[in-house]
């Protein structure tokens, strides 16, 4: 049999038109209601004539997958999924695939539901392009499942996409040489999520809204440029574990931990690397977060230079005794509170900026000190350690500080609504709503 275009209207049995297509048929779905669990046994497409996505929908009745593809070779495109089921253990997702289902493509949906997404398993060369996923902001961050799901992927394309109101906009494990590229990601918890995973690269999305912007955890050789976070509540990056990769060109605005959320040790934080060494972190700006980057927990031999650190109330908390020089081949970072001064007019500081003394790593050791931090003692401490330098413990040091920052007419906050070349959406962000994402 030769593969052909077949129309289906609300009033026929989708599945019967599923098990009775041959690969490489085209079902092309009329406007209405599709309501059931369907399973796609055969490689073909499904698709509509209609250009508004709303209007033909597959409705899974609250239970179970809404669309489990158990070929490879299928296409879902332009069809509005809402209603499958809720229950995480199962796995409950708008898109299933089976396992070792490859060369699929996902584009141009609407997905919206309380389980999971799109889940993708085993299969290699996926494209998953200018979906829209929403979740359910009514139920608790920990019970909503992630936007999109990536379990041992490879080669795949995640582009352009938007995930809201879920647990992760994206959440990748165990998965190798793939790309995540121009997504947005809102109103969650963690906007892009890595475990497990090595080879990948994760540029120029954004994410706002989020407790994290972005959590990269246990992986290495990852590519993580020229992304965007703003008004993350715990983390801009979260980098748990992360080895022989390169930070660059990212965007940090906005980290704080709201008031009726802080403990003692929350602190919203715009880089937070942890036990992560040999990394490349250049070129990002952090703007107006709690603290602009912590360091600690062995997170060492990492090259640190051309960066940005704006209005920061703590620049820098470094938690280690081996000293660390924060330059790279002359190149330091700018410090908004550096107070030396450039007699050359190199753009280059004449006076080593060091982020912290010995007061500093007392107050982290007992937080109760900060009330102190202002008395006449605290005051001649420090003048000490400064008169007296090998009473320094060791810690941070910019021998080259920048005078002014490379990226002043570059902030986010200049960053414009448009479209890209390739016809991707920038989203908004000065109407974006603060919702509680806990």
């Amino acid at each position: 049999m030769h593969a052909k275009e077949i129309k289906v209207t609300p009033q026929d049995n989708l599945q019967h038109q599923l098990d009775e297509a041959v690969d490489g048929d085209i079902l092309v779905l009329q406007e209405g209601r599709y309501q059931g669990n369907f399973v796609l046994n055969h490689a073909v497409t499904i698709t509509t004539d209609s250009n508004n996505t709303k209007k033909v929908i597959i409705d899974a009745q609250g239970d179970g997958h809404a669309l489990l593809l158990k070929n490879s070779h299928i296409t879902i495109e332009n069809v509005f999924i809402e209603n499958w089921g809720s229950d995480l253990t199962e796995q409950h997702s708008g898109i299933y695939s089976d396992e070792k289902a490859s060369h699929i493509i996902i584009q141009n949906n609407h997905l919206k539901g309380d389980g999971f997404g799109i889940w993708l398993q085993k299969g290699e060369s996926i494209k998953v392009i200018n979906n829209n996923i929403e979740g359910n902001l009514s139920i608790r961050s920990a019970d909503r499942g992630n936007g999109i799901q990536l379990s041992s992927v490879k080669k795949s394309m995640i582009l352009g996409n938007e995930t809201s109101s879920v647990r992760d906009g994206i959440y990748v494990q165990n998965s190798q040489n793939n790309t995540i590229k121009k997504n947005t990601m809102h109103n969650l918890r963690y906007g892009i999520h890595y475990m497990y995973s090595y080879d990948n690269s994760i540029i120029d999305n954004m994410a706002y809204n989020t407790r994290a912007g972005y959590a990269m955890m246990s992986s290495r050789r990852l590519i993580i440029e020229n992304n965007i976070s703003i008004d993350s509540e715990d983390y801009g990056f979260l980098l748990n574990f992360i080895t022989q990769s390169r930070i660059s060109g990212n965007r940090i605005k906005n980290v704080w931990t709201k008031p009726e959320n802080k403990v003692l040790g929350r602190d919203g934080k715009g880089l937070f690397v942890y036990n992560s060494g040999y990394n490349t972190i250049s070129n990002n700006i952090v703007d107006t977060a709690e603290i602009g980057i912590h360091l600690t927990a062995g997170s060492e031999e990492v090259k640190i230079f051309g960066n940005s650190f704006i209005d920061n109330p703590t620049q820098v908390k470094y938690v280690s005794n081996k000293k660390q020089e924060w330059s790279q081949d002359g190149i330091g970072n700018y410090w908004s509170n550096y107070l030396g001064w450039d007699m050359n007019n190199d753009n280059v500081g004449d006076v080593i900026f060091e982020p912290n003394d010995g007061i500093d790593k007392l107050v982290w050791q007992y937080p109760e000190m900060k009330m102190l931090m202002d008395s006449p003692a605290v005051i001649i401490l420090r003048w000490v350690q400064r008169q007296f330098p090998i009473l320094k413990p060791p810690g941070v040091k910019d021998s080259f500080p920048l005078m002014k920052s490379p990226h002043f007419d570059n902030t986010v906050e200049n960053k414009k609504v448009g479209v890209s070349d390739d016809g991707i959406a920038n989203t908004k962000l000065a109407s974006a709503n603060v919702k509680d994402t806990q």
